[in-house]
């Protein structure tokens, strides 16, 4: 089928949206509008709205009788606590991992609680004395309804969890033996990274063990560096001579080319971006799904071989669990379930008519990959979803790069409002592929009630407000049990990918600009356009980041002095049961606003390769004879033998384990001839540190210019190797707490360790 002219936006197109746009923000303006004007009525004093409220409020003051505590208070109040733990630890015990039994389980005693904390919440705590009173107690009321939302559509939708590898192994086969290999096209879009980031995809796509394949580097910059590079490394080099609808564009215009140059047109796509190497096993474990008709695209997880900015600025690599982890291992499992999983731009295969019968990469928006499985799944397609971890590629390197991919995905999934491919209007889409796309499109609100949650514990000191009228007891008996049992299982549901303090952390962090970027995109949907990430960088010291801190700076200021006033109002007696709640809540948004600023301080990074825990056995030898070392009479070269403890593309570190002895020690600046032994590598060097605090002297050594074989070779046993990128798991609540303390109490800044690399590529 020819490729559609769809691929441009008509006029017609156009003029649709700025329509939808109009409706959009209308609607959430109407909202906002009629909200305010209420409140505004209730502080002018207007009759029907304060009766109204007055009325309201004699509800709250009469308690239904089946809402009030038990009577003998200690032995009831705490019952609902210590049954929900004791059902917590029976189902964890008796299922370790969720399972369908205890993952509905789980649910239905999660709704449960949910449904009493509510029916308690809305009948009983609300304070509506007075206009000011009853503005931030509602607004309090409706910003835990948003999240309590959200919550209820995810729990809906673990209920048909997914899981594809065994499908995959029984695919695989068919593959591997040869009795299923349409030819694939492997597309590289690339704008201005880096040529050494490139290298090691271009050669990684070029390992993949799927004969019938042609790798196409797309540079949308058109340097004749990189058109050097692909004519050095044996691929395709295709641009284009503007760079219109920036990635969707360059991927469009090779989805023609491809067409006219000659190559085998390919059957399916395959698809990394610039910085993500696959393993080379990646087309045979995606590929076969295709044998089915209906597979349009298979979406595999993105994976990291450097730490996150997060992880990295609080000292804790290796430890915390990249921030993507909780969407891959539960989010899209969930949604593959659902039928509403979102293609993430790289790391996918997708079949090519059914590419095109859709009108190609759509452009509509910054998110050309999210929609385009939206319009391939409305179109009757199967977009499907393989949790196996078949390729790695760099994360955000600094917090601002971080941020910048972060608002860029926000804006470019809000957009959803107003294009013709909103999976919530668009035709083709079942009820249940609509609700997993209102859970993602939901999700990104959620930063305007988070900051809301930051605020509202200043209204207890600054304005002497108690926006919930409860007591201690009361929190005890229903806010307590449904708190507990969601804190104990939410590691457990999204498969111990994050704990629920440091998912706190991490929505904190950018929560002023993310709420910002919501409005303008409600507002202004298309006002900016795409923005690549910057990779490959480097810094040399420590820098903070104050555009995006200063926010954050001022509210640890007030909410410091909020938490100075509040106590000392208690330690004078001059709080009531319902000031103290302000006080906890203070100190609790203070010590998370602390980590935050300590996420914000970028730590140096000198180095911009990846260094890897990887074994090997290494034989080493030096370019100079022994004579000429003081070894002997000898004019035999020594050899050394040791196992490596870190490797990277520049160098590698040693443990020697033969050959080293004391009479003939190995010296900084000795250049020297080395083999990895398994993969038949061989290398030059220069040994740059000598450490003999071990009991197996230890070696750094930088490697010199490599032969182009010797290079591949290095890269394809760093990046390539199946299986190699493994999962670990994220703390717990209370290691988690224990690690926020140590963070707070000895920061990064005063840790000079040597930064440990990424645990997640053992050998």
């Amino acid at each position: 089928m020819a490729f559609s002219s769809r691929s441009v936006p008509k006029p017609a197109t156009k003029a649709k949206s700025r329509s939808s746009v109009r409706w959009a923000t209308l609607v959430v303006g109407g909202f906002v509008g009629l909200a305010a004007a209420v409140i505004t009525a209730w502080f002018s004093g207007e009759v029907l709205v304060t009766e109204a409220f007055d009325q309201l409020q004699g509800v709250q003051n009469q308690t239904p009788g089946w809402l009030e505590l038990p009577t003998e208070v200690a032995h009831y109040l705490v019952a609902p606590t210590v049954l929900v733990l004791l059902l917590a630890y029976a189902i964890t015990r008796l299922s370790p991992r969720p399972r369908p039994w205890s993952r509905r389980l789980v649910i239905v005693i999660l709704l449960g609680l949910l449904g009493r904390y509510l029916v308690w919440r809305c009948l009983s705590t609300l304070n509506l004395a007075s206009p000011l009173e009853g503005t931030l107690s509602l607004t309090l009321l409706a910003m835990e309804l948003f999240g309590l939302v959200t919550s209820v559509l995810q729990l809906l939708l673990l209920l048909r969890v997914r899981d594809r590898r065994p499908q995959a192994d029984a695919l695989e086969q068919d593959v591997l033996a040869g009795h299923y290999q349409p030819w694939v096209d492997v597309f590289i879009p690339t704008y201005d990274e880096p040529a050494f980031i490139l290298r090691r995809t271009i050669i990684g796509c070029q390992a993949m063990t799927y004969r019938r394949k042609t790798i196409y580097l797309l540079d949308d910059t058109r340097r004749p560096e990189i058109k050097a590079l692909a004519a050095d490394l044996g691929c395709e080099y295709v641009t284009r001579p503007d760079n219109y609808h920036a990635k969707a564009g360059n991927l469009n215009h090779a989805l023609e080319h491809a067409r006219l140059i000659g190559f085998p047109r390919g059957e399916l796509i395959a698809s990394f971006d610039a910085d993500f190497v696959p393993t080379r096993n990646f087309l045979c474990r995606t590929v076969g799904f295709f044998q089915q008709p209906t597979v349009g695209l298979v979406q595999t997880p993105q994976s990291f071989y450097n730490a996150d900015p997060i992880a990295r600025n609080l000292g804790l690599e290796g430890v915390l669990t990249p921030e993507e982890e909780v969407f891959y291992r539960q989010i899209q499992p969930m949604r593959d379930g659902a039928g509403s999983v979102v293609c993430s731009g790289t790391s996918f295969v997708v079949r090519r008519i059914a590419l095109e019968e859709t009108g190609g990469f759509v452009t509509e928006s910054l998110s050309e990959d999210y929609f385009t499985a939206v319009r391939l799944a409305a179109q009757g397609h199967d977009v499907i979803y393989l949790d196996e971890k078949l390729s790695a590629g760099l994360a955000a390197e600094d917090i601002a790069a971080h941020a910048t991919q972060r608002l860029r995905w926000a804006r470019g999934t809000l957009q959803a409002f107003f294009i013709q491919s909103n999976p919530l209007t668009i035709r083709g889409l079942n009820p249940m592929q609509r609700l997993g796309h209102l859970e993602g499109l939901l999700h990104w609100f959620s930063s305007i009630p988070r900051i809301g949650f930051l605020l509202m514990p200043l209204a207890y000191s600054f304005l002497n407000v108690v926006p919930i009228e409860t007591t201690g007891l009361e929190l005890l008996y229903y806010f307590v049990p449904y708190y507990l049992m969601q804190l104990a299982m939410f590691a457990w549901l999204n498969e111990r990918s994050r704990s629920a303090l440091l998912s706190d952390i991490y929505s904190l962090v950018l929560v002023f600009p993310l709420a910002a970027t919501v409005v303008q995109a409600m507002i202004r949907p298309f006002s900016r356009g795409f923005k690549v990430t910057p990779k490959g960088t480097s810094s040399p010291r420590f820098q903070f980041n104050w555009r995006l801190g200063w926010p954050l700076v001022l509210l640890f200021g007030l909410t410091a002095v909020s938490l100075w006033y509040s106590v000392g109002l208690a330690s004078s007696g001059g709080a009531n049961e319902g000031m103290t709640l302000g006080w906890i809540w203070s100190a609790y948004n203070l010590a998370m606003i602390a980590v935050a600023l300590l996420i914000l301080l970028d730590v140096p990074r000198p180095d911009t390769h990846a260094w890897f825990d990887l074994r090997r056995v290494i034989k080493l030898s030096p370019k100079l004879f022994q004579a000429e070392l003081g070894c002997g009479p000898t004019l035999q070269p020594k050899t050394w033998w040791g196992t490596t403890t870190l490797m990277s593309e520049a160098g590698v570190e040693v443990a020697l384990t033969q050959g080293a002895t004391p009479d003939c020690p190995l010296a900084v600046g000795m250049a020297v001839d080395l083999e990895i032994a398994e993969d038949a590598i061989a290398l030059e060097g220069i040994i740059t540190a000598v450490d003999h605090r071990q009991d197996c002297p230890q070696i750094r050594v930088q490697f010199g210019p490599m032969a182009p074989a010797s290079y591949r070779a290095l890269v394809t046993t760093l990046f390539c190797r199946p299986g190699q990128w493994k999962r670990w798991n994220s703390p717990g609540e209370l290691q988690s707490i224990g690690l926020l303390l140590r963070v707070l109490f000895w920061p990064r800044r005063f840790n000079h360790r040597r930064p440990s690399p990424v645990p997640v590529v053992k050998g």
